[in-house]
């Protein structure tokens, strides 16, 4: 019985360890995306090494998303030329491209779109454990995450910081 007790426990601590692994954390690298834009062309999120990305997700039916777009669009045209350049890589988890593709243009979204068009069944949502939006992941020029979730004023900070 004692023996059946230790190795219960020692299942149980085997199991939470890999609960905290079970999401992205910031220093990890971020995975690689290989996803079609709105002109299904493949883009690498890797093809944007050497600049600051924000990987956005987001969807044309989420209105926090939708309030984020303005925001995203303005420090975009702010940054994507500053010092080592900024790049958004947004991430869509619309199922129909036609509501994905208006909302871009309803938004007047510049930069770069990728879509799977298989809305929560997202195999990139999944491998960035992405389980509500908008979300996003701030990368360093090297792909490594240096912030998650980051808005509004402190993604300005960071991004005069990192732009130096």
């Amino acid at each position: 019985m004692l023996q059946m007790k230790k190795i219960i426990f020692t299942l149980a601590l085997m199991f939470a360890s890999q609960i905290g692994k079970a999401q992205l954390q910031i220093g990890d690298m971020a995975p690689e995306i290989t996803l079609p834009d709105t002109k299904d062309s493949i883009i690498k999120l890797s093809s944007l090494k050497g600049k600051v990305v924000l990987v956005d997700f987001w969807a044309s039916w989420c209105a926090p998303c939708r309030g984020a777009n303005p925001y995203i669009q303005k420090i975009y045209k702010k940054h994507k030329n500053k010092g080592i350049g900024f790049e958004v890589f947004a991430v869509s988890i619309d199922a129909k491209k036609d509501a994905w593709l208006k909302a871009i243009k309803k938004d007047k979204l510049t930069y770069t779109q990728v879509n799977e068009n298989t809305g929560w069944y997202s195999k990139v949502a999944g491998k960035y454990f992405v389980d509500a939006l908008p979300t996003n992941f701030l990368l360093d020029e090297t792909g490594r995450i240096v912030a998650i979730n980051i808005e509004g004023n402190q993604l300005a900070e960071k991004l005069k910081e990192m732009l130096k």
